[in-house]
């Protein structure tokens, strides 16, 4: 039993969990290019609906205040999903290119438990290495 001591490589994900987390990604993938889409319509030339001339312009000025506050929230929120979606592309992108590394942290080597990728399926840190970065950015 020579070598029994020696550590053991990790196992890469099965093939049926690869396959649901593959699914798992392009449906977020999906949602937020549709989220995306919507904010898009709010950025858009006529995103009052109207199409007159004076549509893009409101008439009092407590109209104005609102009408450029909803068009920060909504690039607020398309800026968030763009990042997401930068994410869930870059997951996808690890998925594709070395399945075997797939589900690793990317600091340890561990395996990320399956809950955490079941609920973030783009992440990259087990949460004992994403509680340690966290708690670093903060002290």
């Amino acid at each position: 039993m020579v070598g029994s001591n020696a550590p053991k490589k990790p196992k890469p994900m099965s093939k049926k969990n690869l396959t649901y987390f593959e699914g798992r990604l392009l449906e977020e993938r999906r949602r937020v290019l549709k989220e995306l889409g919507h904010h898009g319509e709010t950025f858009g030339p006529n995103a009052t609906g109207d199409s007159s001339d004076t549509a893009a312009y409101s008439f009092h000025m407590a109209d104005q205040g609102t009408d450029a506050m909803e068009r920060e929230k909504a690039f607020l929120f398309a800026s968030q999903e763009g990042r997401f979606l930068w994410h869930i592309d870059q997951a996808l992108r690890r998925l594709y290119r070395s399945p075997d590394t797939f589900g690793k942290c990317h600091q340890c080597g561990e395996d990320i438990a399956f809950d955490r990728l079941d609920a973030l399926p783009h992440a990259r840190y087990c949460i004992d290495c994403k509680q340690r970065e966290e708690n670093a950015k903060k002290g």
